[in-house]
């Protein structure tokens, strides 16, 4: 819809936007009646080809920017807020507001818009707000229990030597408990540090699952449960950390195990592979267990920190809910792919795809 009945020509502008085409943030130019007068490519792709001498209103839905260009027209000093615009995804933007005179008359000023995209730094300052707020909960839970054990060992059991050894058994556990949580933040923190950086060693991944599947043959036993590993010895090697693919395949095996149903095997499969994001030659690391699943909903967020699919369950079992958020950023680093796939009742697979090492780049 073209409100403006007399269409401004470039000459007019107080502003060339075009010259600001090279800019990756919106920039704008509007009249004192809201009408788009000249916009850069970046607002272009905001707006919609056909923005020009339409009213900002009609395009955007976002009274707040609105009501700061008639306070910023009407003669207060650059303006700048925070603004959020639902559509077509929902952004949040700095915006940041100027009043430029008409050059040509004395007649009304017009006002130049840009919009600064900080989704990314308010997603990253929630997660932040976020990790303290869960990092708090995971630490007082077990703070609590020591401190009521002590209270209690010093007070009304002090002389129960059963009930004493009973609460120190706890207090041990829940000790450990904390002392888990620490290392896997320290773990976590390392390897966001270095994500950027690729290992560089050969590293074979026949051997690390086959001894993986030696160091959680235990746990498995307790549960009568069997760890099958195929892994041919004719597969390439990956470029990696030897350390942090023990980790990560340690990780994956021991929830396998932790909430696979019991009697049943474990599968651990290493075979070729395609990235699916290069197309590359990769290497495909699958550990498959028989269980309960896990529901749809809930696999995109498995890897976020803290998430658990069974609260109660993870914690009875000694899970921090940070495993599989160190399994991601590991598989990152080795710029490789974590996929999930499961059958609620039926079969749950991780599968990593690492490249090999010839396709380094």
């Amino acid at each position: 819809m073209n409100t403006n009945p007399l269409p401004l020509q470039k000459s007019e502008l107080p502003l060339d936007a075009g010259m600001l085409d090279g800019l990756s943030d919106p920039v704008f130019l509007v009249d004192p009646s809201h009408v788009i007068v000249d916009y850069n490519r970046a607002a272009k792709q905001l707006l919609g080809e056909d923005a020009l001498s339409v009213r900002l209103d009609e395009l955007l839905d976002s009274k707040d920017i609105i009501g700061a260009i008639d306070a910023t027209l009407a003669g207060t000093p650059g303006t700048r807020s925070e603004v959020f615009l639902p559509h077509p995804i929902g952004r949040y933007y700095e915006l940041n507001i100027w009043r430029l005179p008409d050059l040509k008359s004395p007649g009304p000023a017009w006002a130049m818009l840009v919009l600064r995209d900080i989704t990314e730094s308010k997603k990253a300052s929630q997660m932040r707000a976020d990790f303290v707020a869960n990092v708090s909960h995971e630490l007082r839970s077990p703070l609590s229990s020591l401190l009521g054990f002590i209270e209690t060992m010093r007070g009304p059991a002090r002389d129960d030597r059963k009930a004493s050894d009973r609460f120190l058994e706890i207090m041990e556990a829940e000790a450990k408990r904390m002392t888990r949580l620490i290392n896997e933040l320290l773990a976590l923190s390392k390897v966001e540090t270095e994500e950027h950086i690729r290992p560089e060693q050969l590293v074979k991944l026949g051997p690390i699952l086959v001894q993986v599947a030696d160091i959680l043959l235990v746990g498995a036993k307790e549960r009568e449960m069997d760890i099958v590993v195929d892994a041919p010895e004719d597969l390439p090697p990956v470029l990696g950390d030897a350390d942090e693919l023990i980790q990560v395949f340690q990780n994956l095996v021991s929830n396998a195990i932790n909430y696979g149903r019991a009697k049943t095997a474990i599968d651990v499969r290493l075979d070729h592979g395609v990235l699916p994001d290069e197309g590359g030659a990769g290497v495909s690391i699958s550990v498959t267990n028989i269980g309960e699943g896990i529901p749809e909903e809930d696999i995109q967020r498995l890897t976020e920190r803290f998430y658990r699919v069974d609260k109660g369950r993870s914690r009875s079992m000694g899970g921090t809910g940070l495993g599989l958020a160190i399994v991601k950023h590991i598989v990152a680093r080795h710029r490789g792919e974590l996929m999930i796939k499961s059958e609620p009742g039926n079969e749950t697979t991780f599968a990593v795809l690492l490249p090999v090492a010839s396709d380094k780049k």
